[in-house]
C-alpha cells in the first residue's frame, strides 16, 4: 500500500465511537448533494482538532514543498492516469471499490451491504465537512493559479483540508476490509489510488490527502465499534457470505 507523506503533521485519535443515541434508519441511497443528517455518529460531539492537527501554515516551507510536488506530478502524469483521476473526481460514492473487489461485488444486487456502506458514506461526509469548515484551508490552485486542476469552483470557495474524496475512500475501505478481509490488499490499494487521484487532479495538497486517510480510518473504527451500526454490519456480513464473497 502506498504510504502517503507528511504523516508527521497529523495526529490520530483512536478513541471514541461517537455513537448517536437514536440513529435514524438510513435511506436506500444517499444523494450526493442532499442535506445530510447523521445516521450513526454524533456530529455534535466531533472535534476536528482532536483527530487532526492543523494543516501546514499558509506560505510555509511545507506548503511550498507540497505545491512543488503537485507541479512535479502534473509534468510527469500519463494521460491515462489523468483521465482516471478525472473519473475519480466525478465519482464520490460507494461504488468506487467495485472493480477492485471484482464482478461478484455488485452493490445493486447486495442491498444490505450497500445500505451499510451508504451509512458510512453519509456520516463521514458530515464529519469531513465539519473539519473543512473548521480548518478553512484554501485549495492549492487558489494559492498557485498556475496549477492545472480537474475542478475550479466559481460558485463558492472550496476548502481543502481534509480531502473529502480521501476521507470517503479510507472510511469505506476500513469497513470493507472488515467485511471482506481476503480482499483487504486490493481494497487498501484502491483507497490509496483513489486518494492519489486528488493530487493528479491538482485539487488537494498531499497533507490534505493524508488528513483524509487519518479521518477516514477514524470514522471506520468509530463505525465498526458503534453498537448502533452492528445490525447493518451483521446483515452485510450475512449477505456477502450468502453471495459467496466471504
Amino acid at each position: 500500500m502506498r504510504r502517503l507523506l507528511l504523516a508527521a503533521v497529523l495526529i490520530f485519535a483512536a478513541h471514541g465511537g461517537l455513537a448517536s443515541a437514536q440513529p435514524a434508519p438510513p435511506p436506500a441511497g444517499v444523494a450526493a448533494h442532499a442535506k445530510r443528517v447523521p445516521l450513526i455518529l454524533d456530529a455534535r460531539a466531533f472535534d476536528p482538532g482532536r483527530v487532526l492537527a492543523p494543516p501546514p501554515p499558509a506560505g510555509s516551507g511545507i506548503e511550498k514543498a507540497e505545491l512543488a510536488v503537485l507541479h512535479q506530478i502534473q509534468t510527469t502524469r500519463a494521460p491515462e492516469r489523468l483521465e482516471q483521476a478525472r473519473q475519480d473526481d466525478e465519482h464520490e460514492d460507494v461504488f468506487i471499490f467495485s472493480a477492485a473487489i471484482g464482478p461478484a461485488f455488485d452493490l445493486n444486487a447486495l442491498p444490505a451491504t450497500r445500505r451499510a456502506l451508504e451509512t458510512v458514506a453519509n456520516d463521514q461526509a458530515i464529519l469531513a465537512k465539519i473539519a473543512k469548515d473548521d480548518f478553512k484551508r484554501p485549495r492549492p490552485y487558489v494559492i498557485d493559479p498556475t496549477l492545472e486542476s480537474c475542478e475550479r469552483s466559481t460558485a463558492k470557495p472550496l476548502t481543502s483540508y481534509p480531502s473529502g474524496h480521501a476521507t470517503l475512500g479510507y472510511s469505506l475501505a476500513y469497513v470493507l476490509q472488515a467485511l471482506l478481509p481476503q480482499k483487504a490488499d486490493a481494497i487498501g490499494a484502491r483507497a490509496d489510488d483513489y486518494a492519489y487521484s486528488r493530487l493528479v487532479c491538482g485539487v488537494h495538497y498531499r497533507s490534505d490527502v493524508e488528513a483524509g486517510r487519518v479521518l477516514g480510518t477514524w470514522v471506520g473504527k468509530a463505525m465498526l465499534t458503534s453498537p448502533a451500526f452492528q445490525p447493518q454490519l451483521e446483515a452485510a456480513r450475512a449477505e456477502l457470505k450468502a453471495a459467496g464473497l466471504r
